[in-house]
């Protein structure tokens, strides 16, 4: 599913932000990337949906071979990959219903499509009373729930959440790490972005830890001890 072959990423003039990371995560699993910031967690994430390139090594994604993409092709590639950010990246002046619609929309999907697949992701993170609402009158915990239904709507072999906890309050942390438990049972391969210890010790799942742009080690069932 996703496999990182040797892979290093350095940033101009010379910072090596990955450092020769080999690592091999398969369809269906929950998996944390863990580590203290700075220590190449998001240049990891951002090297799976293709947002970096690797400048040696190969990435290899859902059968796409991210070090040989072509631009056009990332479109594609991405519909594979949903991705959750810290701080939500809704649209403020777009009603929730809109805001998941509007992924759909620039996708190129039908409007009938549009309007089966907006309440049924809504049901899934069980907003569907609030599909009317504007972000700012939704909680954080809820604006995170709309972002992963966001998330949700091309049906993405992957999920990869990079810190969807950091602006959240421990019991609105809780519900999200439950509802991605939910997607990756589903089948979905989860991989989670965090420097938050008692989430990944929580989870009882694959731990793969970052230091200095390395991997330092990789547990199943595994505890964040760094």
């Amino acid at each position: 599913m996703i496999r990182f072959k040797n892979v290093t990423k350095i940033y101009h003039p010379n910072v090596a932000a990955v450092r020769d990371v080999s690592l091999h995560i398969k369809a269906g699993e929950f998996v944390s990337i863990v580590g203290q910031s700075g220590t190449g967690k998001t240049t990891l994430a951002k090297l799976m949906f293709a947002e970096e390139h690797p400048t040696e090594g190969q990435v290899v994604v859902g059968g796409w071979d991210i070090t040989r993409i072509r631009e056009r092709d990332v479109p594609l590639l991405r519909r594979q990959i949903g991705v959750v950010f810290q701080d939500f990246k809704l649209l403020q002046r777009k009603t929730v219903a809109e805001n998941i619609a509007f992924a759909l929309e620039v996708s190129g999907l039908p409007l009938e499509r549009v309007r089966d697949i907006v309440p049924q992701v809504l049901r899934i993170v069980n907003l569907q009373d609030k599909a009317d609402r504007f972000p700012r009158q939704l909680s954080g915990g809820e604006q995170q729930r709309i972002a992963i239904a966001r998330a949700l709507v091309h049906r993405p072999k992957i999920l990869l959440a990079d810190e969807p906890t950091g602006n959240l309050d421990t019991i609105n942390t809780r519900e999200i790490m439950e509802l991605l438990r939910k997607i990756n049972e589903f089948g979905t391969t989860v991989v989670l972005v965090t420097h938050n210890r008692e989430v990944v010790n929580g989870l009882k799942k694959r731990v793969i830890a970052l230091d200095g742009g390395r991997i330092v080690s990789d547990v199943e069932e595994g505890k964040y001890r760094l």
